[in-house]
């Protein structure tokens, strides 16, 4: 299992930026992942917002984030970002960043029921 940690959350106003990060630990060179951010709130089910192929540089996004929040790993493969930007009020939560194995051509669902070994997440207020 890779076991994930996150930080980078934080209390900002409408319209502000965050930057999330992920170190990943347990990922094998030789193998595919998808690494996805999840989004949390209290008596919802997690929605995923944003997720990435190791192999490649195929990205998929959320609807609701599209166009506001950009996913990236650094060089090594095993830290995870997630640049939200142009943030609003219903982007406070918790997220998650959730490893998976994966095949070649695997698309990434961000279902949050193909996902296990989930870290404490990180914690975003927006505020207006």
């Amino acid at each position: 299992q890779v076991q994930t940690v996150e930080s980078g959350g934080g209390s900002v106003e409408t319209g502000g930026s965050l930057r999330l990060s992920c170190v990943a630990s347990g990922m094998t060179s030789n193998s595919v992942y998808c690494m996805t951010w999840f989004h949390g709130t209290l008596g919802e089910e997690r929605e995923g917002v944003a997720t990435i192929r190791t192999v490649d540089v195929y990205t998929d996004y959320a609807d609701s984030v599209r166009g506001r929040f950009t996913i990236s790993r650094d060089d090594r493969g095993n830290i995870l970002y997630l640049q939200m930007n142009n943030l609003k009020l219903e982007d406070s939560g918790i997220y998650y960043c959730v490893v998976r194995r994966a095949n070649y051509w695997d698309r990434c669902s961000m279902s949050p029921g193909e996902y296990f070994s989930w870290g404490p997440g990180t914690q975003v207020t927006v505020s207006a």
